[in-house]
Parts: C-alpha cells; sequence; structure tokens
C-alpha cells in the first residue's frame, strides 16, 4: 500500500506542494491506496470495478500527483488519443509511402488540436494500478479546440459527439495544453527508457504528444520525427505493425480485440476506454502469439516501429531507432 505522505513533490520548478484537505487527512492520504490485483477472469476490470479519472483543468495537479507514484511500478502504458480528423493532404513528388503518410501526419497535427488522451498504466503481468479497490484509467480533457473557430473533419467530431464527447464542457472545464506539457515532462512517464508505450496504429497520437512537449511544429523530416520519437518515448510498441506477425490477424482495434476475445469497458471513440482496450488486447496478443507471458523483454527487435512509418514505411533501415 502507498500512502500520501510516500508522494514525491511536484518537480515543478518554482512549484508548491498541493494537496486538498478532507478533514485531518489529506487529499491523497484519503483517496488512495494502491493494490496489485491479478488479473484473473474473477478480477479483471469490468463496468463495476473500474472508474475512467476524469482529468480537468482543477484536478491536473493532483492526477499528475498520483501518476508519479503509479508509474514507479506500472511501467506499461497504453495511448490513445482523440482529435479532429484529417483534414489536409501534401501535395509533391515522395520517394516512398512511408514519407507520404509523414507529410501528410504532419501537416494535419501541425494545423490541428488534441482533444483528448488516455492513459492506462499495468505492470508487467497486464495488472492495473487500483485506488478504493477500483481499477483505475486516465482521461485527459483539452479546451483548446473549438467548434467554432477552429479546423476539422465533420465526420470525426460527429463520430466524437456520438460516444457522448461534449465540445462545450471541454471549453469551459478542459486542460490548457502547455500547462499540461510542462507537468508531462516532470511525469516519469517520458524521457524514461523504463517506460514500455503500448499503442495501436499511432503515428498521429505521437505527433500530437510531441507537439505538446515541444510546443513546436512537427520535424520537416522523418528521420527527425523518429530522433525525438526516440528521446522521449524510448520504447514503443506498435499493435497494428505486431499484426504482421500474427497469421489471419487483421482489422481495427475494435477487429483485433473480438478476434483475441477481449470485451470493451466504457464507450467507444473516448480516449480512456480505447487505452484500456489497447492495454488489454495487448498482453492478450503477446499471450496468444508470442508465447511471452512474463518475458516481454524478448520483443525488443518489434520496438519503435510505427505501422507505415520509418522502417514499415520505406524498407530502410532506420537503425538509429530500433531497440
Amino acid at each position: 500500500e502507498i500512502r500520501g505522505e510516500h508522494f514525491p513533490p511536484c518537480t515543478r520548478p518554482g512549484a508548491e506542494r498541493r494537496f486538498l484537505c478532507i478533514g485531518e487527512r489529506t487529499f491523497v492520504d484519503q483517496l488512495i491506496s494502491f493494490r496489485v490485483l491479478a488479473m484473473t477472469k474473477a478480477s479483471r476490470p469490468t463496468g463495476d470495478n473500474l472508474r475512467i479519472r476524469e482529468v480537468w483543468a482543477d484536478n491536473l495537479d493532483d492526477e499528475l500527483e498520483i501518476i508519479r507514484v503509479v508509474v514507479e511500478q506500472y511501467k506499461y502504458v497504453a495511448m490513445d488519443t482523440e482529435f479532429p480528423g484529417v483534414v489536409a493532404r501534401p501535395i509533391g513528388q515522395f520517394k516512398n509511402s512511408g514519407e507520404h503518410q509523414y507529410q501528410t501526419l504532419r501537416c494535419n497535427v501541425d494545423m490541428l488540436k488534441l482533444i483528448q488522451l488516455g492513459l492506462t498504466f499495468s505492470d508487467e503481468n497486464g495488472k492495473l494500478p487500483s485506488i478504493d479497490d477500483e481499477y483505475c484509467v486516465w482521461q485527459f480533457n483539452f479546451r483548446e479546440f473549438s467548434l467554432k473557430d477552429d479546423l476539422y473533419a465533420p465526420d470525426s467530431i460527429e463520430l466524437l459527439k456520438s460516444s457522448g464527447i461534449d465540445f462545450k464542457v471541454l471549453e469551459e472545464r478542459g486542460i490548457d495544453i502547455t500547462r499540461f506539457g510542462e507537468l508531462l515532462m516532470s511525469s516519469g512517464i517520458v524521457l524514461n527508457d523504463e517506460i514500455r508505450w503500448i499503442t495501436f496504429h499511432s503515428g498521429y497520437d505521437f505527433g500530437y504528444l510531441l507537439k505538446v512537449l515541444t510546443c513546436t511544429p512537427l520535424p520537416a523530416t522523418e528521420d527527425d520525427f523518429f530522433g525525438l520519437l526516440k528521446l522521449f518515448f524510448p520504447c514503443i510498441y506498435d499493435m497494428k505493425y505486431l499484426m504482421k506477425f500474427c497469421g489471419s490477424l487483421h482489422g481495427g482495434l475494435n477487429k483485433l480485440a473480438e478476434q483475441l476475445e477481449v470485451e470493451r469497458i466504457g464507450p467507444q471513440h473516448q480516449a480512456g476506454s480505447d487505452s484500456l482496450l489497447t492495454s488489454i488486447t495487448f498482453f492478450q496478443l503477446c499471450n496468444s502469439f508470442f508465447g511471452l507471458q512474463n518475458e516481454l523483454d524478448r520483443m525488443e527487435k518489434y520496438s519503435g516501429i510505427l505501422y507505415g512509418l520509418g522502417v514499415d514505411g520505406d524498407g530502410e533501415d532506420h537503425s538509429s531507432y530500433k531497440a
């Protein structure tokens, strides 16, 4: 059990530690108690024992305090983002499909704004952290995107609306993206070679995160993009790429989960639920097709390759990025 007094102070320069008081006990001491719960069929996350922790501007600092402790034990981070779709295509000559894919990604990420980020933490056995006997997943809601002022793909926004995302509430309560980037830098989950990032077809996801972390447009070249990616996210597994080594598996994340008999918890096309599905599906994929169980370090040869980009996009050896 991890109690509140063990939480590290915020490492942001000049910041003071901030807890909400509940009676004579701090917010963290009252609320937080982590337990390792075995991922048996009886104790897997369900709609009854899982909480998607909604993160807004007013609780961002407190939730990042919790994550700084969680990541000490739960070093596999499944990630998903929601963004306004794809609105532009680059014009010109490209040496291969990978370069075209990257330039498409680049121009859209530079023009558009992140809407949600979902993070699910687990240990090497797929176990999730729990707080007050509830499994926890984090969903960060950002305020920068405006339906009135910003570009977007209408079909993408309609999909997000139908999944339950309220854009008015996002503008009123959402997180300032610059502030989030500052806190993310000191969270312990980036610039850390012990963290294993679990994703599905994640070029755009990492594009938006790099934009947030660097506060600059994406690099002009794919090689420079992968250089930054290696710096901030040293170890990445993209399941869409891993599926190439898994026989007849095909389709998107939902189809993959269905083939592996993994049930979704929460609404589709919301980042928290999607990140949880990504996490559980990854461990099911590894155990079913790679026979790894507790030996995930053997997967290093698959690390750092994003589906459709880099090595997978041009067939060249980007050895500087390979794990």
